[in-house]
């Protein structure tokens, strides 16, 4: 069985089938944020995750990624991981005793707290509140499901959360998981430049983000509201407020009732 796959400081992720032994293993980043994922495709991590601040904080070990390929829990020579519905009916679906080999595991590289997470367009959808509450765990373990699910005894015997990234179906979970990482990762401490941008962002604060402008003054005859030209800084956040509230109302009118009766 081929190795748990780990990126953290400046080691690369890479897909590798030599036994564990024949290995050097780096340690594990003490206090590192962890997201550990279960997937049939271990080669498409960190993807984007490896890019731009997520990547750069990746490298600088502000936070690790482990991927286990379910592929090598799999059974007989072929590794095979699905099986028939029970009952009948179209497609696959993810065997319990594989998946079980697969998330203990994992769950002994665990750390910490770090809820088990399986990706599903029937979960509680993803939201900013949810990043928050992760990026205060210690990571978070997901599983990243394929075909027609997995095998419903799976979730009810470890306690699996199912959440998912809105209401429409994927191919797989992997593009989910990567969405919900990224959109954690950059909450992390020292991961974005400028602290006070996580927090001035669309949902931070129940609401949506006011519009932004940059150089040049004017552009195709449209200019800057002259407010953020004017040096105010108690006009230019009334401004931007007022701006948040309105584009809040205007596009979710159902953040915008949740926003009021705060």
């Amino acid at each position: 069985m081929s190795p748990v796959t780990k990126s953290h400081g400046r080691v690369t992720v890479r897909p590798t089938l030599k036994p564990r032994e024949l290995m050097t293993d780096s340690p594990d980043i003490a206090g590192s944020w962890t997201a550990q994922i279960i997937t049939l495709f271990p080669q498409a991590f960190p993807g984007v995750l490896g890019e731009s601040l997520t990547g750069k904080a990746l490298q600088d070990g502000l936070w690790q990624l482990q991927t286990y390929d379910l592929r090598d829990y799999g059974i007989g020579k072929h590794r095979n991981v699905d099986d028939t519905p029970a009952g009948g009916g179209a497609g696959m679906v993810l065997r319990a005793d594989v998946l079980e080999k697969a998330i203990e595991d994992m769950r002994r590289g665990t750390k910490g707290v770090a809820p088990l997470v399986y990706l599903s367009p029937r979960g509680r959808r993803f939201d900013q509140a949810m990043a928050q509450d992760w990026a205060h765990m210690d990571g978070v373990t997901m599983l990243c499901g394929r075909f027609e699910g997995v095998d419903e005894r799976v979730l009810q015997h470890f306690g699996i959360r199912e959440v998912s990234l809105g209401d429409f179906v994927m191919t797989g979970g992997e593009i989910a998981a990567q969405a919900m990482i990224d959109a954690t990762v950059r909450l992390l401490p020292g991961v974005l430049g400028n602290a006070e941008s996580a927090v001035e962002e669309s949902f931070s604060s129940g609401l949506l983000e006011h519009p932004q402008f940059t150089k040049p003054a004017e552009w195709h005859g449209h200019t800057i509201p002259d407010v953020l030209l004017s040096g105010n800084h108690a006009k230019i956040a009334e401004w931007r407020k007022a701006m948040s509230e309105q584009i809040t109302q205007d596009r979710r009118p159902d953040l915008w009732e949740k926003w009021r009766q705060k």
